[in-house]
């Protein structure tokens, strides 16, 4: 909860459920990044939050930008993003799109399969291409290495595939998992991404980027490594697996540059002792849920810090569940939210640091319910 949403959720009071974005905060964000990487070119993940005003502040900043689709390039040129600050960085990409990013100018594809090396090969001739490696996830929150990434063997020849293809095999990549709060995910992967290289530079490749995915997580309920500590640690690495002659460093942050920017006001929609004993577990129904944008709450993965204008009186443990008469529509049941005793229908509740990930997973209308409002201040 920055001063600026402080002070815009007093003042206005909108109408809920709403996420409120102080822009400030991301540009503050990004400064911290640049500061603990200052040898690497930041790609925001652009599906962390699409934004018109995020994207302009980061084009003003100097930011690249990580786009999954077609849609999202779009969004970045439209912010004034040049073609060469783009990467299209999803591993699944329809032809259209490719060849649509080619002729706007983007040279930058990623790719962890033949057929889809080919395909580039087809639709965007000549451009840069880095292979995706799967890595552990353990330490994620949000792990993401069963749908993306491939063996170092396999990689090993599709990147020479991709010279014989025409392409300039430009470099490596992987992902340790959203919410990484593992130091040494980063340090294990950039271990092994270092070994394929030294092996595709001694078969003649003219490797030059490494891309170190995102990752770097923010606090929701337990406090974190600080962004320095990240920082410090993949310097280090990539001087004991690279020595002095360092690859171009990307990192692809999303997470860590809008979550903590974002807040979302919610109101309680009802309060109940389901099954009307006194021991009976106490639900509270918010106007917002896991179709109108907390699609992160998934197995309670993501928890976000609840504030109430009731904290700091008597509490207990509460399951916390959207409005939606879906039965999956549940944030947290297993482990139950501490929540004051004296919530009522009607109360305003805000959820900290939900500024990714809640817009771009919100629903368009399941229900009914309007999809979320947003504030970018």
């Amino acid at each position: 909860m920055t001063p600026k949403i402080s002070r815009f959720l007093s003042e206005n009071r909108p109408a809920t459920p709403c996420l409120v974005v102080d822009v400030d905060h991301v540009a503050e964000r990004y400064a911290a990044l640049k500061d603990a990487l200052p040898l690497a070119q930041i790609y925001y993940a652009v599906k962390a939050n699409p934004a018109a005003p995020i994207l302009h502040r980061l084009v003003d900043l100097g930011s690249c930008f990580d786009a999954a689709s077609i849609e999202e390039i779009r969004m970045c040129l439209s912010a004034g993003a040049t073609p060469q600050q783009i990467s299209f960085g999803n591993t699944v990409k329809k032809v259209s799109a490719i060849r649509e990013a080619f002729e706007a100018g983007v040279n930058l594809f990623v790719f962890d399969s033949e057929e889809e090396l080919d395909k580039i090969a087809r639709n965007a001739p000549g451009a840069r291409v880095y292979c995706r490696l799967v890595v552990e996830n353990d330490g994620a929150d949000w792990p993401l290495s069963r749908k993306f990434g491939t063996t170092v063997k396999h990689a090993y020849d599709l990147m020479l595939r991709a010279g014989a293809l025409g392409l300039d095999p430009y470099g490596l990549s992987f992902h340790v998992g959203s919410q990484q709060t593992g130091i040494e995910a980063y340090e294990a992967a950039i271990a092994k991404v270092a070994m394929l290289f030294t092996d595709l530079s001694a078969a003649g490749l003219d490797l030059r980027m490494v891309n170190l995915g995102g990752g770097f997580p923010i606090r929701y309920r337990d406090d974190v490594p600080e962004i320095e500590r990240f920082g410090l640690a993949v310097g280090q690495a990539m001087t004991q697996h690279f020595g002095n002659n360092l690859p171009q460093m990307l990192v692809e942050p999303g997470r860590f540059l809008v979550g903590s920017a974002g807040v979302v006001s919610t109101e309680v929609v009802l309060v109940s002792r389901r099954g009307g004993a006194p021991e009976a577990p106490r639900w509270v129904y918010l106007d917002i849920g896991r179709f109108g944008g907390l699609a992160e709450t998934e197995g309670e993965a993501i928890r976000y810090p609840v504030r109430t204008a009731h904290d700091g009186t008597e509490s207990g443990p509460t399951v916390l569940a959207g409005p939606s008469c879906d039965g999956v529509d549940i944030l947290y049941e297993k482990r139950k939210v501490d929540l004051p005793l004296a919530l009522r229908d009607g109360d305003r509740v805000e959820l900290l640091s939900t500024g990714a990930y809640v817009s771009t997973y919100c629903s368009t209308g399941f229900n009914g319910f309007a999809p979320l409002q947003e504030h970018y201040i």
